[in-house]
């Protein structure tokens, strides 16, 4: 087994709280400046900068994982991955199909900028990303099958958008194996509460929108060989 630092919740200049300089480009760069492996962009309801991702990690030899924030129905914020950039396009149309469409005021709350591999801007989106999709948090297992994903309940901690905080509890048909916690001193505590989590990998990352609070090299995860196949494995297979 190798380690691996990694930060796989970063926001990119597409997620209207996403800082205009976090482009795909700038956030693969501040990711090799300090030492990060692999990394996650994970815009809210998209993945239409992941492309542009692809490209620069590949030429600076970190681990891209291919991700979105989702928005459920019910206001819960889901980490989802992907083993392959084509299997994270489908699902971002999927998304965007059941996406509650309202047009964003970037006045208020931001630009959504999508940019190619040349770091160079190409669009932005018109609708506002941060509203909820038409799809259930109940029905993420068959979904992420479907799309050969992952997924992993974001930031369960927090008092907003999370699944604790909007459904109160783990549903009991679950079937996740991995739950993110932004402030890991309450992992214990969280996993006494709620024995689910104790049965689950825990993981903790930035949920960056500027590029100085992207973590540093600080967080591990044990592969069994350096490849976005093996992240992924290590993380819906427990440790022991």
């Amino acid at each position: 087994m190798i380690k691996l630092s990694y930060d796989l919740h970063i926001h990119s200049c597409l997620s209207p709280c996403g800082a205009e300089d976090m482009t795909p480009a700038n956030i693969v760069n501040m990711a090799k400046l300090i030492g990060l492996e692999v990394i996650a962009v994970t815009d809210h309801n998209s993945c239409r900068n992941l492309p542009a991702l692809d490209s620069y990690a590949k030429k600076n030899n970190i681990i891209a994982i291919f991700g979105m924030e989702l928005c459920t129905m019910e206001e819960v914020h889901v980490l989802c991955f992907f083993e392959a950039l084509e299997n994270a396009m489908s699902f971002d149309r999927y998304v965007y199909e059941r996406l509650i469409k309202i047009a964003n005021k970037k006045n208020i709350f931001g630009r959504q900028e999508i940019y190619n591999d040349e770091d160079i801007k190409i669009g932005e989106e018109a609708n506002l990303l941060i509203n909820a999709a038409d799809i259930s948090f109940n029905n993420l297992d068959k979904l992420m099958k479907m799309y050969n994903g992952v997924y992993i309940p974001a930031h369960v901690d927090k008092g907003s958008n999370s699944l604790l905080s909007n459904l109160g509890f783990v549903p009991p048909d679950s079937e996740f194996e991995c739950v993110e916690i932004h402030d890991i001193q309450k992992a214990d505590e969280l996993c006494i509460m709620h024995p689910y989590f104790a049965k689950c990998n825990i993981i903790t990352n930035s949920d960056a929108h500027t590029l100085v609070e992207i973590n540093d090299s600080v967080n591990f995860l044990n592969v069994r060989e350096r490849s976005s196949e093996a992240v992924l494995e290590a993380l819906i297979h427990v440790q022991t």
